[in-house]
Formats: C-alpha cells, structure tokens, sequence
C-alpha cells in the first residue's frame, strides 16, 4: 500500500491563503512566523490588537478563547499556542503525517 503524501501549502493552487492572527507580544506568534519564514511560506498577518474584529473573530474561532496565534487557511481555522512546530507543519500540509 503506498501513501502519497499530503500536498505541500507551496505546491498547492495558487488560491491558498494562509491568515495568521497575532499579538506584537505573543512569542507563540514570533515562532510560528519565523517558522513560515524559514520555509518560504507566504502569509498575511492579522494583528487583533491594531485590526478591528480581528480580536472577536479570534475568540469566536477558538470557541470564547483568546488564544494566539490563530490561522485561517482557506475558511478553515485552527490555533498554535502553545506553539508546536511539528503539528503546525501536519496542520498546513508541509509535513508527511506518515512520520510522526
């Protein structure tokens, strides 16, 4: 049996857009944007403290939690605090899940 992998936030249709909602003060934040850095993966971050509704947008998604940072990739939305570089690299498709 052979298992593809899952394919790559770099590799995939160019309507892919990854969201990063932040904090200037969150280190969860700092290291998950480094992490996209080091890989060549564009994003756009969201800071909720400077965009209006960002803040409530991150709390409706985390169900009444404030939890930072949060992603949307293509109207799906998930968190990384605390900040987990092996299960952000499952969540957007950079890692092979067969390896973990």
């Amino acid at each position: 049996m052979t298992t593809e992998p899952a394919e790559s936030v770099q590799n995939a249709r160019p309507a892919t857009t990854i969201r990063i909602y932040t904090t200037m003060w969150c280190p969860d934040c700092y290291r998950a944007k480094r992490y996209l850095q080091s890989r060549g993966v564009q994003f756009e971050e969201i800071s909720i403290e400077q965009v209006e509704g960002a803040a409530e947008f991150v709390i409706a998604a985390n169900h009444g939690k404030r939890k930072v940072p949060t992603f949307e990739v293509n109207g799906r939305t998930f968190h990384c605090s605390p900040f987990d570089p092996h299960r952000l690299g499952l969540e957007l498709g950079l890692e092979d899940p067969s390896r973990s």
